[in-house]
């Protein structure tokens, strides 16, 4: 699978970006998508931008989506949706008294608007990695409300809009499919926190899906049928000491939790199929990576864990959100000045050899299937 970088938000300095027109995907959706499919790649994330669509209160222009709904009907490329993937309307924070009701009124015309307009089932995530919004926008003031000790509220405000929704969507298209995409992290002790302490922090990031589900704060309307499928979002800063420093990557110690015990335990506690919603490295380090998170996922399935895909995130290189400038030599196709794409020759190969590897092991997916495993749909 294959992610197009859609963060929206108010950047560190208060400035609007739109990474789908940082790259230009939003007017070459048909030369990436075709060269995604070239690449045996026909799944994709996108994101419609609330912030863009919203073009006045409540009256939206969806046009741009339209066309991407074309490319990939030509293409045979199944999209799945963010509505939010960061960023918001200028007027609008997840604590506003009309967050809420203005996000359910963004699902309802984005669904009415799908289903008049596309032919795949709608396949969407109602809000992008809530977890990790509400630490970055709640604790450590990197976008909108630009807050500090405040994520449990944000986070709390994010699950209230995602619920509701949801329920927005499904009455519209009660066939959609609901897909979350959070971070899956683990912190490792210091020697000095105590294993209450540190199971509580590693508790966390199970806290939106948890609301999501009704597993707590019932108050909100969650239910275990909104978690339809789960993402997890795994990259090489995804495992820390606590207080501390980010676990090196290559490894050198061994310290780190393989990422297939990982999944197992998301999969223990939620027993919904999963998928990596996001997952790459930059520079030189994209192949090592890729290679380490198939065979990991590999394992994964050898163990009975459902795992539907790898999203590639992203397969086109992106700027720094805080200096548009400066890029990351991170996707499967780099960008020149004027936005070309140049193909990374190692990524590409090593992605495609990747594909054969889970083609020979196709007795693991029809054995899923058989168990009622859907992997397609």
């Amino acid at each position: 699978m294959g992610g197009f970088e859609c963060a929206d938000h108010l950047n560190r300095r208060g400035e609007r970006i739109n990474l789908l027109k940082e790259t230009q995907h939003n007017f070459r959706v048909e030369q990436d998508y075709q060269l995604l499919s070239e690449t045996g790649i026909h799944v994709v994330r996108e994101g419609i931008c609330w912030s863009e669509v919203e073009k006045t209160k409540e009256e939206y222009d969806f046009s741009n989506i339209s066309s991407r709904i074309s490319a990939a009907e030509k293409y045979g490329i199944q999209q799945i949706w963010d509505l939010i993937h960061f960023g918001y309307p200028d007027d609008l924070f997840p604590t506003h008294p009309m967050f809420c009701e203005r996000f359910e009124k963004l699902c309802l015309a984005f669904a009415r608007f799908y289903k008049a307009h596309a032919k795949q089932n709608l396949m969407v995530i109602p809000i992008n990695e809530i977890s990790f919004l509400s630490w970055f926008s709640g604790e450590d003031r990197g976008t909108t409300p630009y807050a500090a000790n405040s994520g449990w509220d944000v986070k709390y405000h994010l699950c209230k809009a995602a619920i509701i929704g949801v329920k927005a969507l499904k009455r519209t298209i009660p066939a959609c499919r609901i897909i979350w995409a959070e971070p899956l992290i683990k912190i490792h002790g210091d020697g000095s926190a105590t294993p209450g302490h540190l199971h509580e922090v590693n508790e966390y990031a199970y806290q939106a899906m948890d609301m999501i589900s009704g597993k707590i704060c019932p108050e909100l309307g969650g239910d275990e049928s909104f978690l339809d499928i789960v993402g997890l979002n795994y990259y090489w800063n995804c495992q820390w000491i606590i207080y501390s420093d980010t676990l090196p990557w290559p490894e050198t110690e061994n310290k780190r939790v393989p990422l297939h015990q990982l999944l197992q335990e998301v999969y223990d506690r939620y027993e919904r199929p999963l998928f990596l919603a996001e997952t790459g490295h930059f520079g030189v380090g994209r192949v090592p990576w890729m290679e380490e998170i198939t065979s990991e996922c590999l394992t994964a399935l050898e163990k009975r864990v459902p795992i539907w895909g790898i999203c590639i995130y992203p397969v086109l290189d992106r700027p720094d959100w805080d200096d548009l400038n400066r890029y990351s030599n991170c996707g499967l196709y780099d960008l020149d000045r004027n936005k070309n794409r140049i193909p990374e020759p190692g990524y590409l190969n090593a992605v495609i050899q990747q594909h054969r590897l889970f083609a020979e092991r196709a007795g693991l997916t029809h054995a899923m299937t058989a168990q009622g495993y859907p992997l397609s749909g």
